[in-house]
């Protein structure tokens, strides 16, 4: 297989670890799911809601 898709993958993986963190979710974990789902994880993310900022 090409390079490119290896790099373009990866690229995937921290655009949605980015948008995990501003909807207020672990961006770490996001990622390691993007690595395998890709452009499925990309979908959940959008239409997952943000999460609340939870104050005790």
């Amino acid at each position: 297989m090409d390079g490119n898709f290896y790099v373009g993958w990866g690229t995937l993986a921290l655009i949605n670890a980015g948008i995990a963190q501003g909807k207020n979710r672990t961006g770490l974990n996001w990622f390691l799911l993007s690595l395998f789902l890709g452009p499925l994880a990309t979908f959940i993310l959008l239409i997952v809601e943000k999460r609340r900022d939870e104050e005790i």
